[in-house]
């Protein structure tokens, strides 16, 4: 019995990490399609960075709502709702014409991507036991890098043969045949095998107004508002780069692209490792977070480089050192919630932060539309993306957030 359990739950795994896979190559093809969609479509850099800031904005919504939904409905019909809306928005993409249409396809796709990340973590606590769960959500997450890896292997192929918005139908398509696959799966876990787990916190007014008053929570705020816009640059902007500043077409993309989102994965085990390694002998937690915070912020200052060097593979080397610092840095600053606030705040303080993280994309979205519109240049925005971790961990530093004491 213990067995046909045990085989369900990973089973649950191997579903979301699917899942995973499917929303991340959306991700990945709207970046790598991007210089294909402009000369088509004739959109101008600001046009562009409509779109993609549209999309952020779904998110900010839905880092702020979907939790509750989800403990109201369960991981089945939840995920199923969330996955419906974002798989039909991305098909969808495949037939629209007019920038409007993008716009209000890409808005609805992110409210329902939005909601897929409760959906994960509800099936998680739905099958998992509190000791074996972060071990399934490692394993889940890395969708999102296999996710990449798909992209750059299937997506030039299908749009050679189909073209960019046969890509989007192709795609969605698959997206419906996993739906179906969800649904007539995935179950509640019988009473005998139900793990309990506390209700997601519903995020407040009286919440919201207590974490302000907290200087850890603004630091942690602050901190995601800075840095996770520099993760959508790479997906929505640097095929672009590549394109512009190396003469890459969509053929040739996929090599560099394989290299720096493969190494990004492999940044964000070590990261993790490095710090758990620190505190395990002996270094405080707030010292081994932000010993390699730091380190990671060093490895990522000549990504300000990257605009000036004529060769491609110093500048892919440079952006993919960065993209592992990046993910390495992000795993000890996903740790900060549980680090330092009560069990019964963390969800409210992940969602805050998770909306200020949007609110950063939006910005950047924003202005790298208008940096490029008018000075075709990537500089300012590499200078911004490289120096913006170091002002990230003085932010950390000078808050105090971290105790000063021992683990």
């Amino acid at each position: 019995m213990e067995t046909g359990a045990r085989r369900e739950r990973w089973g649950v795994v191997g579903l979301i990490f699917l899942a995973s896979c499917l929303t991340y190559m959306d991700r990945q093809m709207f970046g790598l399609l991007k210089p294909m969609m402009q000369a088509e479509l004739g959109w101008s850099e600001i046009d562009y960075s409509g779109v993609v800031i549209a999309f952020h904005a779904a998110f900010f919504l839905g880092f702020l709502t979907f939790g509750p939904i989800m403990d109201r409905f369960g991981a089945r019909r939840g995920y199923a709702a969330a996955f419906t809306v974002w798989a039909a928005a991305h098909t969808m993409l495949g037939l629209a014409s007019s920038l409007a249409q993008f716009g209000l396809i890409r808005f609805v796709l992110g409210v329902g991507e939005s909601g897929t990340f409760p959906a994960r973590l509800k099936a998680i606590s739905e099958w998992f036991k509190p000791q074996e769960r972060a071990l399934a959500i490692g394993l889940f997450n890395a969708g999102a890098s296999s996710g990449a890896l798909l992209t750059l292997a299937a997506v030039p192929i299908l749009t050679q043969t189909y073209g960019w918005r046969g890509a989007f139908l192709i795609t969605g398509a698959l997206s419906f045949l996993w739906l179906g696959l969800w649904l007539a799966v995935y179950r509640q876990p019988p009473m005998a095998d139900t793990v309990p787990s506390a209700p997601s916190p519903r995020l407040t007014w009286a919440v919201f107004a207590s974490l302000m008053k907290e200087r850890r929570a603004w630091a942690y705020i602050v901190v995601k508002f800075l840095t996770v816009p520099v993760w959508w640059l790479y997906l929505f902007w640097l095929p672009d780069f590549l394109h512009r500043t190396h003469s890459l077409d969509l053929s040739v993309l996929g090599l560099p692209l394989l290299m720096i989102f493969a190494l990004a994965d492999i940044g964000s085990i070590i990261g993790g490792w490095a710090s758990s390694r620190l505190i395990a002998r002996g270094l405080s937690v707030g010292r081994a977070r932000k010993g390699v915070m730091a380190a990671c912020a060093l490895l990522i200052l000549p990504l300000v480089a990257v605009p000036f060097s004529p060769w491609l593979w110093v500048s892919v080397a440079i952006v993919a050192l960065a993209a592992a610092a990046h993910q390495a840095f992000s795993a000890n600053l996903l740790a900060l919630p549980s680090d330092l606030f009560p069990k019964d705040v963390v969800g409210s303080v992940v969602g805050i932060g998770g909306a200020a993280g949007a609110i950063g994309a939006m910005l950047t979205a924003m202005l790298s539309g208008v940096v490029l519109e008018f000075t075709g240049s990537y500089v300012p925005i590499f200078l911004v993306a490289g120096t913006v971790y170091l002002a990230a961990v003085l932010v950390l530093h000078f808050s105090r957030a971290y105790p000063s004491r021992p683990a």
